[in-house]
């Protein structure tokens, strides 16, 4: 059963970091995508990142490109969002995913996080 737990959300004002955790149970490193996506209300739900979990490699939709970092621990079965210069519009909630299709598409990943609500104030 896969499981994926996420922490390191938390309030910040515009111009500060964070950086957030996902730690997945019952998954296996080869062949398994993992991401970052993030859903803020009224909104859809967008890729932030996304990481191959054996490689290293990884893919930024345009718009997330320069500010967010993605990194793993392969060891660890965790993977990192690393966020600098935070802004307001950065307001969403964090999801953690996971799946066996190397995309940016929300579709295409199979489990998902509870998730983690980052707050950027101005």
């Amino acid at each position: 059963q896969v499981k994926l737990v996420e922490s390191g959300g938390g309030s910040v004002q515009a111009g500060g970091s964070l950086r957030l955790s996902c730690t997945a149970s019952g998954v296996r490193s080869s062949g398994t995508y993992m991401g970052w996506f993030r859903q803020a209300p009224g909104k859809e739900r967008e890729a932030v990142a996304v990481i191959d979990i054996a490689s290293g490699s990884t893919i930024y939709p345009n718009s997330m490109k320069g500010r967010f970092t993605i990194s793993r621990d392969r060891t660890e079965n965790t993977i990192y969002l690393q966020m600098n210069s935070l802004k307001p519009e950065d307001t969403a909630m964090y999801y953690c995913a996971a799946g066996r299709r190397w995309s940016i598409e929300v579709k295409d990943y199979d489990y998902w996080g509870q998730g983690t609500q980052v707050t950027v104030s101005s």
